[in-house]
């Protein structure tokens, strides 16, 4: 139409989407790693512009890599928070120990057990705790979460092992503190000991020279173990006795009893018992079977006695204690007569 103006024509069109995100990205400052710092610097400088000015000095120092910036004020707030988390759940974890010990109602095993349990919840909580406080994004790890699991599989495998198998025995209570279990050192010589403590990565055993043994948790749940107070703490332990072929045996043996009776830690039920073993080359061998149910104490000690009283019963009663003895046959020979032929003639011209 005449009457009507042309259309003037149109603004320069938008940017598209994709263009203003990215002149957006462009204008943007680089973030920081720590979500925490930039709302305490901006709270603290509200508050105080003395402070705040020298917070501001502080994030000044700064290290960019591409679109990360980490400043040295950044590392003093996860410094500090780091350190207030743990020490947080310090605390935490020790008062839940007091707190549990406190209830009479369960066993050491129990009060233990539970111990670990709620310690490894409280660090557990600790560790999201600060994860929130830090503003660490989790999902930004989910690229590391496949290598982390890898790392876990290989290289904290035998610490994760060692941490369950330790749960699992408090659990069942096969092993317990104050067992008394045999060890075997790397010498391979057998001595038992009692547990004192179940870690997280072992379990202390104490011997009665106080050697402590640390051996780990799993291999106490995969090895054959020797507990001598699993179910009871009555123990039986034999002590050999060799008499001579001369001597009377019904004396022997009663002689053998009566030494047993006379410790103190020997049990009178069941009672002492003597088993002829065998006839040895030297002696008659017997074995003094005998019961104790404090086997933490020691049982060297309970043979060194009973050994210690026999020794006088035998006296007193002419029965003799055999030693090893040997004849020795020498064939003659030329040379050996003449060799004594050599020495007689020594002898007498020396006389």
């Amino acid at each position: 139409m005449q009457g009507e103006a042309a259309p003037t024509e149109a603004p320069e069109a938008a940017n598209s989407p994709v263009e203003q995100a990215w002149l957006q990205a462009e204008e943007a400052p680089p973030e920081t790693p720590v979500a925490a710092a930039e709302g305490i610097r901006e709270a603290v400088s509200e508050k105080n512009e003395t402070v705040g000015s020298m917070l501001d000095g502080l994030d000044a120092v700064a290290l960019s890599m591409g679109e990360m910036r980490i400043s040295l004020f950044d590392v003093l707030i996860v410094a500090s928070i780091v350190v207030g988390v743990i020490a947080f759940a310090w605390f935490i974890s020790k008062m839940v120990r007091r707190g549990v010990r406190r209830f009479t109602k369960l066993d050491d095993t129990q009060q233990l057990l539970a111990e670990k349990i709620l310690t490894i919840a409280v660090w557990a909580a600790a560790f999201f705790l600060g994860i929130d406080l830090l503003g660490i994004d989790l999902t930004a790890l989910a690229v590391f979460s496949g290598a982390f699991g890898l790392a876990i599989g290989f290289g904290l495998q035998k610490t994760f092992g060692n941490l369950i198998a330790g749960i699992i025995l408090l659990m069942d209570k096969s092993i317990k503190p104050g067992d008394v279990i045999a060890v075997t050192d790397m010498a391979g010589n057998e001595s038992f000991g009692q547990i004192r403590k179940i870690g997280v990565r072992a379990v202390s055993v104490t011997t009665r020279d106080q050697r402590e043994y640390l051996i780990p948790n799993e291999n106490l749940m995969i090895n054959q173990v020797e507990n001598w107070s699993y179910s009871s703490k009555n123990v039986r332990m034999q002590v050999p006795v060799g008499v001579s072929y001369e001597a009377d045996m019904d004396l022997a043996e009663k002689l053998m009893l009566e030494a047993a009776k006379s410790c103190d830690r020997i049990l009178k039920a069941p009672p002492p018992t003597v088993w002829m073993s065998e006839y040895g080359d030297n002696s008659v061998n017997f074995m003094i079977h005998c019961w104790i149910k404090d086997p933490e104490d020691g049982v060297g000690n309970v043979r060194s006695a009973v050994l210690k009283k026999l020794w006088w019963l035998f006296k007193d009663n002419g029965i003799e204690i055999p030693f090893p003895q040997r004849d020795i046959h020498i064939r003659s020979s030329d040379q050996l007569e003449r060799w004594f032929e050599a020495m007689a003639e020594g002898k007498v011209t020396k006389e």
